[in-house]
């Protein structure tokens, strides 16, 4: 395969948080779908990124670590794909614990809450839905798609989880102020996700939407997915117009959940509508070993 004609996908779930492949089984399947390299992006969760990376060295392609991170600005919850971090920095270890005890927080709560619904639920009954010893939400979702309540996962989230959680005051955080400075110091990089859904910043103008992602960036954001299966042709081009004006970071990725999300593939999309350059990853890569760099020059002043 020749480089201009190698591609990748920069936004992949696993079974760690609301997909259906393991983390290894996402490696093979890149390799049998033609893909150079991917990044497991798995919500709010690290736990698949060693797995993936030593199944991606198996099969012969790259991988890029990563992580989907929730955050709070401007009274939005947002998506950010996190790419290429020292998960082992400090900085980043102590933000992850505290947000990782948040999404771990209340699971009895939850499932006696999804039970009082008419739900054949109980924390037995999930703990095999975990994944390690741990159970999250995620785990309690997987439980939930077992049941074949819904073809998709979303219902499941709308129905159940997300009452739950903010039925108990869970719904919890970390600000984007906080974030970015942290996941550049782990020497990673930032990408905004699906800026024009929910989760994002749909319901805003062309010109809101463009003041908000250059708010972002001015707080540490580099860059913003160029490439999502469901972006209209409109979409699509915003997202190349503040990539070019601003000289943001391009990504780009399938959001592949495979069952849980069928008619998505990974690498291709939506009808084969994404075909993301092995470019980005170059580009990631070298945005990454940048931002280290930068890190390491402001800790030697520091330290001088």
């Amino acid at each position: 395969m020749k480089q201009s004609e190698k591609r990748i996908d920069l936004h992949v779930h696993s079974l760690v948080s609301d997909g259906s492949y393991t983390p290894a089984g996402l490696a093979k399947l890149a390799r049998e779908r033609g893909l150079s390299g991917f990044a497991l992006t798995d919500h709010d969760n690290i736990a698949g990124d060693a797995e993936a990376a030593a199944a991606a060295q198996q099969e012969g392609i790259d991988f890029i670590p990563g992580m989907e991170l929730t955050v709070e600005f401007e009274n939005r919850k947002l998506h950010i794909v996190c790419l290429g971090f020292d998960a082992a920095q400090p900085d980043f270890q102590s933000l992850y614990r505290r947000m990782r005890a948040t999404k771990e927080a209340k699971i009895a709560e939850i499932i006696q809450y999804i039970a009082q619904k008419g739900i054949d639920i109980s924390l037995e009954k999930v703990q095999p839905f975990a994944y390690g010893r741990t159970i999250d939400r995620y785990a309690i979702m997987r439980y939930l798609v077992s049941l074949h309540l819904y073809d998709h996962a979303q219902p499941l989230w709308d129905n159940y989880l997300d009452p739950a959680v903010r039925l108990l005051d869970l719904e919890v955080n970390i600000t984007a102020e906080e974030a970015l400075p942290v996941i550049h110091k782990a020497g990673g990089v930032t990408s905004l996700a699906h800026f024009h859904k929910n989760i994002g910043f749909k319901g805003l103008s062309r010109l809101e939407q463009e003041a908000a992602i250059l708010r972002l960036h001015q707080l540490g954001l580099d860059g913003m997915e160029r490439w999502y299966p469901n972006y209209t042709a409109e979409d699509a081009a915003f997202a190349g117009y503040m990539i070019e004006k601003y000289e943001l970071l391009p990504t780009g990725g399938t959001d592949f959940h495979g069952s849980n999300r069928p008619e998505i593939e990974l690498g291709t999309g939506l009808h084969d509508n994404i075909a993301i350059p092995y470019a980005y990853l170059e580009g990631v890569r070298a945005a990454c070993k940048k931002n280290f760099e930068l890190e390491k020059e402001k800790q030697a002043g520091r330290a001088n």
